[in-house]
């Protein structure tokens, strides 16, 4: 079999899997790049990739999207690496900046923004640098492994993670291993046990990667903030999401497959 081209997200989280897949040797029937989410999304739908830990906002632009593994990057209540940071309460915010990363995380903020928090700042599309336009009542988005810390410089941090289980009672599905067709099962079963190894060897790896700065404990993040097994509950905040993003169509897991009902 030739190599899949497969894609995944750069960031801190995604550790763990990669831990697995390279103990479990698979890295000889894979061609795996890192990316920041965006790429990874465009990756994956222009057909540049064949498997992706994608955010699942790209789900709907894909004919045929296919949930590849039993395991994601998820959280039930607060993530950590995906919030708006602020000098000023979120009604008082007159100007949010959007990471340009990720799409998931855009339009997951403007539903929170709309629904529960009930306000309509000024959205801007960021550019690199964003982070230091933050002040006063102009507020930003900031995802993945660029947010840790950021709580200790601004007075107002709301976890997204935390604000979609207080809004939905549901836990969030940041990104999913997605296939833009179906895979040979036999990989899949692989895959997936390769998955499950790099999460279990959780204890081992936080002793051989650094942690982004002296007081950021590892162990909590991976096991306490970021949740990896694609459950039922997560799978229905997916469904749920992907409805606020197109409210005339239902999104419904079926085995491997999601599809429009």
């Amino acid at each position: 079999m030739e190599p899949l081209n497969v894609t995944a997200v750069s960031y801190l989280n995604t550790k763990p899997f990669l831990y697995g897949i390279f103990r479990k040797r698979m890295e000889h029937q894979i061609h795996l790049e890192l990316d920041i989410p965006s790429i990874c999304a465009r990756k994956l739908a222009s057909g540049e990739a064949d498997l992706g830990l994608v955010p699942v906002a790209v789900l709907p632009s894909l004919p045929t999207p296919h949930l590849v593994s039993d395991y994601c990057i998820g959280a039930i209540g607060a993530v950590k690496t995906v919030c708006v940071f602020s000098e000023a309460p979120i009604d008082r915010i007159t100007h949010l900046y959007l990471d340009y990363h990720s799409r998931t995380s855009v339009e997951l903020v403007q539903i929170l923004l709309r629904e529960h928090w009930k306000v309509s700042p000024v959205l801007i599309p960021a550019q690199p640098g964003f982070e230091q336009q933050i002040q006063g009542t102009h507020a930003a988005l900031i995802i993945g492994d660029r947010a840790i810390g950021q709580e200790e410089r601004y007075s107002y941090v709301y976890d997204l993670g935390q604000a979609w289980m207080d809004f939905t009672g549901l836990p969030f599905v940041f990104a999913a291993w997605v296939s833009n067709k179906p895979l040979d099962p036999g990989f899949i079963a692989e895959f997936n046990e390769a998955l499950k190894a790099g999460i279990e060897s959780i204890p081992q790896l936080i002793y051989l990667i650094p942690p982004p700065s002296p007081t950021f404990d590892l162990e909590t993040y991976f096991t306490r903030y970021i949740s990896y097994p694609l459950d039922e509950e997560k799978q229905k905040g997916l469904e749920l999401f992907l409805r606020y993003l197109d409210p005339r169509t239902t999104f419904q897991a079926s085995g491997r497959l999601f599809h429009k009902i």
